[in-house]
């Protein structure tokens, strides 16, 4: 479904970066990897010799990521922001100025300088892919993470903006919206394998149980593919019926 395209993914190492960089790869795309802790060159080599069909970039800046990965590849057909940052807790009351700083640089600033760089080879081209993957928790709102809520509800919001603009370049920009996915950033396996966690995390959810990041990762492929050519400022909850 992919041959002959290049889909760069940001920030592979975590989220749900590495299975759908793998989902991607089996489908015969070209799959450009970054990720923060690929400055460090020995990260990056363990990284490459671990996934020998992926493409992995050192560079960090949005335009640096962009330019590198037309530099080596010689164009970017689908970008996707896999961006993650810390869910911190705490009171509106006590939260720290600070933290919404870095919620807002890590969601919403990073993902909206990719976009800002990809967008005018894509414009050229006529075509592209920009997809965000998000969170679901600003559908419903989460007491005690306004810090994070908020800089995912911002990107969401980015979503749908970007796609109104870019649309008549034939630009698809969505959001995919996970909440209770299995994940090293978010749920890890410390957290899933212990049965009272577990128990406490699934009463909320109507189908009872955790997303895997394989299933995210085959939503992305769709949103990725030509079949949702015609789909676009469509923010996709994927949280088992919580949002």
């Amino acid at each position: 479904m992919f041959k002959d395209r290049i889909v760069l993914i940001t920030n592979v190492e975590h989220f749900v970066g590495r299975p759908v960089a793998a989902e991607l790869a089996a489908q015969e795309a070209t799959v450009v990897c970054h990720d923060k802790s690929f400055a460090n060159a020995a990260t990056a080599e363990r990284f490459a010799a671990a996934n020998p069909k992926l493409t992995v970039i050192r560079a960090q800046t949005p335009a640096q990521i962009v330019a590198t990965a037309t530099a080596t590849e010689g164009r970017v057909d689908v970008v996707i922001c896999n961006d993650a940052g810390a869910a911190v807790r705490a009171p509106v009351e006590t939260a720290s100025p600070d933290d919404m700083r870095s919620a807002l640089d890590e969601m919403v600033v990073f993902p909206f300088e990719m976009a800002s760089a990809v967008v005018p080879q894509m414009k050229e081209r006529k075509r592209g892919k920009i997809l965000f993957i998000t969170s679901a928790t600003p559908l419903r709102g989460l007491p005690n993470y306004s810090m994070y809520v908020t800089a995912r509800g911002a990107t969401n919001a980015l979503t749908v903006s970007l796609a109104q603009e870019l649309g008549r370049d034939n630009i698809q920009v969505n959001a995919i919206a996970p909440n209770y996915v299995e994940s090293p950033t978010y749920f890890p396996p410390e957290l899933v394998d212990d049965p009272e966690a577990l128990a406490k995390m699934t009463r909320n959810i109507p189908l009872k149980r955790l997303g895997k990041p394989e299933e995210v990762a085959a939503l992305v492929a769709f949103y990725a593919s030509h079949k949702s050519d015609f789909i676009t400022g469509h923010v996709m909850p994927f949280a088992g019926g919580w949002a």
